[in-house]
């Protein structure tokens, strides 16, 4: 679930007072000695009963965004947030020096394929706003690259993202959706790769926000299978962003007319992928119940006959198509950290399927939503593993034996995109937190692995970063590693100033990762360190298990044990102690914030949940149910009512300085969460540090955020980590 914007709009405080019956007193700039007092919100009391349990709240007027007075409320706090954030003195010198490095143009490459010789990617150079498509036409050639589509072509504001894209099995065409102002709402139009030209006709509702989209060409070239939103009159109104179907499309034809293949049965919360095996025409449709981790398996043979041979909690969460008319399954039953099942394509059977490569100490990833993490060539297997926050890549034979060599990666770091191309060589991406992203290609025939020239040259370098992995002791005992990065020629004395970050959930494993944007932070002296917490999937589907649903007190527990290490060991202390994180990680924020108020003085939550009792009540909530939980169940109400950010709340407490972050778009997580949460701590805190809230009104979860926004986001989180860690600006020296 992840910017924003500043929404710059200034009302009288007459107007405010009749559109929201609130009261603005007067105030110093929060720049200046002393801190602003907040807008006060007014309170409207609302009770539910929960199995027999009464759950009052104040601010549930504050859901509604199609209320003038919610607008209104909204504009007042973008401004009080900017009376705050445009006097910090550290601001005008940080904001040249982010537009400096992050507006250099620095390439990276991502989403890479390869088909019909070609090899296409996605391209993200500042200073373009958003990423486009290149092609190259021969791996050979990689130095030179052709712009397919550039969304800001068509849309100069920058505000048009390419969500995903899928070249046909030729190379000719290429199907993208695409989508606008942060929403995820996407529509595929076809493009021809020859000439970079739409052709064909348009297909709406194929990509959303709860959901997501995917597409998968026919073996022919001219029709494709694809995800369906509910059209106009279909569903109900509260249902059209659920009930996610299958159809056929042939091109050149009337959408209208399209082929249903599948879904019809499927749960109200399906999210659907889907791949093609272009030699044999058989299709298999990947289906997750909501986001916590359970699928279902479809495959349709050539003649259009689909047969379900996976079914919700058989463990297995991933299938691909092997060799020789065969299927690859990632299985999770009685192996939590993965093994590999071979089966029939024509006739698949979990049951009657061979274990091909047995469960390990590491864990194998379930790309299920990027890429396989199984990948066949003629000769090999290559498998994805993690390693409790580093990844790598492992080879095998056919017959599942481990291969005497295969792919070199960089030491602690994280590979994606396992991409065949030609004979047993393989392109892949790799990264660690002080070497940048680059495409490498292993050669099978040699063993060699060589950089391409698809590599990122940072405009920012870590020279002198320290990274050290240790590990914190959480309350049940378990052992959480920490990521520290420190800062060149720091000196440890207790008061080093620290962010850390975490999140926690739905199996996401955070790996080593190279980020310009944390190179910022080292480079003023500011350690970084990434906590690889429960909920996520760094140790295999039991970490995951450990902190979701009724257990998800674990992840904040551990995330506050991730933050006692640092201050024990002597790296900082809570006076010079931050907090990051978004999404899932937002709720990570708030939980902690409200069960430990005094462990940090600084904390940014972006795009946050908070309200975990009605969480379940917006579209995406009702697909991170398999994640969290539901109040309809007891023993989860029971869970969910003791830690939700937004109902623990207490009067009289010294609350951190805190920032949040929302897009006004948001289709995962509805910003109103944001909302409550910040007029629920501006009236409770005693501390006199501000609570902020900051709403980008063209910005959604993250995705899709053009750099200019990407940029003033950055300048406004980073100047307030600045000002409240006590941080002097420095000057970069070359």
């Amino acid at each position: 679930m992840h910017h924003a914007r500043v929404f710059r709009s200034l009302i009288g405080v007459g107007a405010f007072l009749l559109a929201a019956g609130c009261a603005l007193q007067e105030r110093p700039h929060a720049g200046q000695a002393g801190v602003t007092t907040p807008p006060t919100t007014k309170k409207q009391r609302v009770t539910d009963t929960f199995h027999g349990v009464p759950v009052t709240e104040d601010y549930r007027w504050l859901e509604d965004w199609d209320k003038p007075e919610v607008q209104t409320w909204n504009r007042v706090q973008n401004t009080y947030t900017r009376t705050h954030l445009d006097t910090l003195s550290s601001r005008p010198r940080l904001e040249q020096r982010i537009r400096e490095v992050l507006g250099s143009t620095v390439e990276n490459y991502f989403h890479l394929n390869y088909v019909g010789g070609k090899l296409f990617a996605q391209k993200y150079a500042p200073p373009k706003q958003q990423s486009y498509l290149v092609v190259f036409d021969h791996l050979d050639q990689l130095e030179s690259e052709r712009r397919l589509l550039d969304p800001e072509s068509f849309d100069p504001s920058g505000h048009t993202t390419i969500d995903w894209y899928v070249p046909s099995h030729d190379g000719r065409l290429v199907a993208v959706s695409l989508s606008k102002g942060g929403t995820e709402s996407g529509d595929v139009s076809i493009y021809s790769v020859a000439t970079g030209q739409r052709v064909y006709e348009t297909i709406s509702r194929v990509n959303g926000g709860t959901a997501g989209g995917d597409l998968a060409w026919a073996p022919d070239n001219k029709g494709f299978y694809y995800t369906r939103y509910p059209r106009a009159g279909e569903r109900p109104q509260e249902d059209m962003n659920f009930y996610q179907q299958l159809y056929f499309h042939r091109l050149g034809t009337n959408p209208n007319n399209d082929r249903y293949e599948l879904g019809k049965e499927l749960p109200r919360i399906a999210e659907i992928r889907v791949l093609l095996n272009s030699n044999t025409g058989r299709v298999i449709a990947s289906i997750q119940k909501g986001d916590g981790g359970e699928f279902e398996h479809h495959v349709r043979s050539p003649k259009g006959r689909w047969e379900k041979f996976s079914t919700f909690g058989d463990g297995i969460i991933q299938a691909n198509f092997g060799p020789d008319n065969t299927l690859y399954l990632l299985s999770r039953h009685n192996a939590p950290r993965g093994k590999v099942l071979l089966t029939s394509a024509t006739n698949p059977n979990p049951a009657r399927a061979r274990v091909l490569i047995s469960e390990s100490s590491d864990t194998i990833i379930d790309s299920f939503w990027d890429a396989p993490s199984i990948r066949a060539t003629p000769n090999f297997i290559y498998v994805l593993y993690q390693q409790g926050g580093p990844s790598t890549i492992r080879s095998f034979y056919h017959d599942g034996t481990p291969a005497r060599t295969g792919p070199k990666v960089l030491p602690v770091s994280s590979v994606s995109e396992i991409v065949p191309i030609e004979g047993d060589d393989i392109l892949f991406r790799n990264s660690s937190f002080t070497q940048p992203t680059a495409v490498y290609r292993y050669i099978a025939r040699s063993a060699t692995t060589v950089a391409t020239p698809l590599a990122t040259v940072p405009s920012i370098d870590f020279d002198g970063v320290q990274v050290i992995r240790e590990f914190a002791t959480s309350k049940d005992g378990t052992k959480i590693p920490i990521n520290i990065l420190l800062p060149k020629d720091v000196t440890l004395k207790g008061n080093t100033p620290f962010i850390l970050y975490g999140y926690g959930g739905y199996g996401v494993s955070l790996s080593p990762w190279f980020s310009t944007s944390t190179a910022l932070l080292l480079e003023q002296g500011i350690g970084y360190a990434i906590a690889n917490i429960r909920g996520g999937g760094e140790f295999g589907e039991r970490w995951h298990r450990e902190g979701n649903l009724t257990n998800k007190q674990n992840v904040f527990d551990d995330f506050s044990a991730a933050a006692e290490h640092l201050i024990e060991r002597g790296y900082t202390n809570p006076e010079r102690l931050g907090l990051r994180g978004g999404s899932n990680g937002g709720l990570l924020m708030g939980a902690t914030v409200v069960q430990s108020p005094t462990l940090a003085r600084a904390v940014v939550s972006h795009v946050g949940i908070y309200d975990m009792l009605r969480v379940e009540l917006s579209p995406n909530g009702a697909f991170n149910i398999t994640e969290f939980g539901t109040v309809q169940n007891p023993e989860h109400f029971k869970a969910l009512h003791a830690y939700s950010p937004y109902h623990n709340v207490e009067r009289d407490t010294p609350y951190p300085a805190m920032m949040f972050m929302t897009g006004q778009n948001d289709p995962r997580v509805d910003p109103m969460q944001s909302r409550k949460m910040v007029a629920a701590l501006q009236a409770a805190s005693i501390s006199r540090q501000p609570v902020l809230l900051r709403t980008s009104s063209n910005s959604g979860h993250g995705g899709g955020t053009p750099l200019k926004e990407r940029i003033q986001q950055l300048v406004d989180e980073y100047s307030f980590y600045m000002h409240h860690l006590n941080v002097d600006f420095k000057e970069y020296q070359n």
